[in-house]
């Protein structure tokens, strides 16, 4: 029997904010982006509604490292120490010992971390499984291929499971909520690439799946308009962060001037109650600055 389930963590008591999908093939489970520490008892009670423990798990699939996505991984390998927990090589020693990611994290979120996040527990090295892309692993009678899609992080991995053709890409193709049309950027600092991204575009693309699974959140059903969608805003949302630091007088100035233009935008796809919903998943003053400083880099290298 084959399964996909998404399981909602209600982050910050907000639905479909941030999904774990639940893998199941012959009696074999993995999940696929755990969420943080925060949203760990919501997570067991999830896995519980359909009849699984956290000691029923055999692995955790990160797509990346961010507290969103991975959070919860440490606490979860404690509570299973047989857990197998697969992370990009670039990711893992971060797993490892948390320190630098928590302190970086706290630079962006000096007041409520622990609140949006809770703990982030390190990882056993002997509980990781290192990835590169081009990987393939085996639950049950499933097959999943691993493929490196940067961009958004450069430690980003996707995965391919063969059954039913689902890519399980994290925040490579955006956040868009099931069931809404509007595809949003989240390009957080320190490391987010646009030519990186457009190869990781090519990559999903070319493996030719059925549907996304995207960690904000659930299932997007034509995986090559979502893309099409998504990398135009994308360029746009740069062009226009370029042209805002071109004119701003300050840093909080550009920050105000992004922050106004896309709210309007969004505004124009979805309805009132859905705005705050993307904007807080996204962080979309966070977005700005992972833009800004990508833009600034640009431009320093073009000169």
């Amino acid at each position: 029997m084959h399964k996909i389930i998404t399981l909602d963590d209600h982050w910050m008591g907000r639905p479909r904010s941030i999904g774990t999908a639940l893998l199941e093939s012959h009696g074999h489970r993995a999940i696929v982006d755990p969420g943080p520490g925060s949203t760990l008892d919501t997570l067991r009670k999830e896995l519980g509604a359909q009849g699984v423990s956290v000691n029923d798990l055999e692995a955790v699939l990160l797509t990346h490292i961010h507290l969103d996505h991975a959070g919860s991984s440490g606490a979860l390998v404690r509570e299973n120490p047989r857990l197998t927990v697969y992370v990009h090589k670039l990711g893992a020693p971060h797993m490892i010992d948390p320190s630098k990611l928590l302190a970086s994290a706290a630079r962006l979120w000096p007041d409520n971390l622990e609140q949006l996040f809770g703990e982030a527990l390190p990882v056993p090295e002997s509980n990781l499984r290192i990835l590169e892309g081009g990987e393939t692993i085996t639950l049950g009678s499933r097959k999943i291929e691993v493929a490196y899609t940067p961009g958004h992080a450069s430690h980003h991995i996707s995965y391919f499971e063969n059954v039913e053709g689902v890519a399980f890409v994290g925040d490579t193709t955006g956040i868009r909520i099931e069931g809404h049309p509007y595809v949003m950027p989240a390009t957080p600092p320190p490391d987010i690439d646009l030519r990186l991204w457009d190869a990781s575009f090519a990559a999903i693309l070319e493996r030719k799946p059925k549907r996304l699974f995207l960690t904000h959140f659930g299932f997007s059903e034509n995986p090559v308009a979502h893309i099409a969608e998504f990398r135009e805003r994308l360029r746009r949302w740069m062009e226009t962060t370029e042209k805002i630091l071109e004119t701003a007088k300050s840093d909080q100035e550009a920050m105000d001037s992004f922050m106004a233009t896309m709210r309007a935008e969004i505004g124009e796809h979805l309805p009132a109650k859905e705005v705050e919903q993307y904007v807080a998943t996204a962080g979309l003053n966070l977005s700005f600055l992972g833009l800004a400083r990508h833009a600034r880099k640009r431009a320093q290298a073009a000169s």
